[in-house]
């Protein structure tokens, strides 16, 4: 592989703040090199900071949620710039609902991670939150590592999410821990509106 070209497996892990934070900023960068971006996120369906981003200002990146509730709402939910209004039924708060009904959002959420992948339309692709889908057993170790052999060779890949397996660890090219020292919500500060949303 050329030193300047992307196809990398990033691995974003560990109890601390920042993962999905960390790789939204690898996003940006990513954009403003002229790289297209598309996040999905695994076990999330509610409404963040970064939804209002991409969609009242960055273009070339999209999300997409698949959480129970957002399959519930549009069997996901697509967030991406197009100039236009408002995003609706913004609560403020993502939502991580039980094991067993997060089971069939996660296999729908790499189903679509691999057609996204192997759709030759984006060069950064971020899987948010897969290895805690991982960790849960909602999907396989083998079907991820196999989407992750069988990638385009110039599409960048990053996993975040706590627990990461290891044999997804060992795959990767880049891992990341990020260990929480201190956090407010031992002090009984909870989730704050443009920090942890």
């Amino acid at each position: 592989m050329a030193p300047n070209r992307l196809g990398l497996v990033q691995v974003y892990t560990g109890n601390g703040k920042g993962k999905t934070s960390a790789s939204l900023g690898l996003s940006l960068r990513a954009i403003g090199q002229g790289f297209s971006t598309y996040v999905i996120q695994f076990m999330k369906s509610g409404d963040s900071g970064e939804l209002f981003s991409v969609k009242k200002y960055i273009p070339n990146f999209k999300i997409a949620q698949f959480g129970k509730d957002a399959l519930l709402d549009k069997q996901m939910k697509m967030f991406e710039f197009d100039g236009k209004g408002k995003l609706e039924g913004t609560d403020g708060r993502f939502l991580f609902l039980p094991d067993t009904a997060e089971k069939e959002p996660a296999r729908r959420a790499l189903e679509h991670a691999s057609n996204v992948i192997n759709s030759g339309k984006y060069d950064l692709i971020v899987l948010d939150e897969i290895n805690c889908a991982l960790d849960k057993g909602l999907i396989e170790v083998d079907a991820v590592l196999k989407l992750l052999n069988e990638k385009p060779e110039n599409v960048e890949i990053i996993l975040t999410g706590r627990n990461a397996p290891a044999e997804i660890v060992e795959k990767a090219d880049y891992v990341s821990e990020i260990k929480e020292i201190k956090h407010p919500w031992s002090q009984g500060i909870g989730a704050r509106r443009g920090i942890e949303y």
